[in-house]
């Protein structure tokens, strides 16, 4: 087994687990027993469990990101310099990430449940680091947002950028509720992305809320 291989087997036996034990639970020697490895090989090649965390995020989110980025470069070429459609930058950010919770081949489906896991329970260290890991990519889409939606308050467009997020991240990470709900299937990936991108898409262009003053009391209080 090459050295590509065997990080590559460590790497994807780590995310298999993570989604099953979450982070704390799982031990270094149940991901090399998963892997085939001995232990010396994750230390070999990561340093520690952290290191290779974070290395799961950076591989996936790096090529992530770049492709969000590439797409909105793309679409704000061909714009002539105007604003793009609000449903356009929805589809460059959102709709890599769908494409790759699709993709069991090489296991983007196992990356975006173990993602959309960690966004609604992060540990610190793991919350900093996806904060680094977007420094480039989220602001560039916030400020297309900005410009596609002039008439909408900007701390309106960031609350709902977090609850697409979150819709997002729910979506993917392979959760329980649609056995709740019953008579629901989410193994048609064009379907998924199909009713999601017209939920995020009807969310954004939603009638703004009526937001109580601030330091008024509740009616009845």
């Amino acid at each position: 087994m090459s050295e590509a291989d065997t990080r590559n087997r460590i790497l994807r036996a780590a995310e298999l687990l993570f989604i099953e034990r979450g982070f704390e639970a799982t031990t270094l020697r149940q991901i090399t027993t998963q892997a085939g490895v001995n232990l010396a090989a994750v230390n070999y090649h990561f340093g520690s469990k952290d290191q290779l965390i974070e290395e799961i995020f950076h591989q996936r989110l790096g090529w992530l990101n770049e492709q969000c980025l590439a797409e909105l470069d793309r679409l704000e070429a061909a714009s002539d310099g105007e604003p793009l459609r609000a449903h356009q930058i929805l589809e460059a950010f959102f709709g890599v990430s769908l494409r790759l919770a699709a993709d069991k081949a090489e296991g983007g489906n196992n990356f975006m449940r173990l993602l959309g896991r960690t966004y609604t329970a992060p540990a610190p260290a793991i919350r900093d680091f996806l904060v680094r890991e977007y420094a480039v990519a989220v602001p560039r889409f916030k400020q297309a947002l900005f410009s596609a939606l002039p008439d909408v308050p900007a701390e309106e467009i960031l609350w709902r950028f977090h609850f697409m997020l979150g819709a997002m991240s729910y979506a993917t990470s392979g959760a329980d509720a649609l056995n709740v709900l019953g008579g629901l299937d989410d193994s048609d990936s064009e379907a998924l992305h199909a009713r999601l991108m017209a939920f995020l898409i009807g969310g954004l262009r939603a009638p703004l809320a009526q937001l109580p003053c601030r330091g008024q009391r509740p009616a009845g209080k």
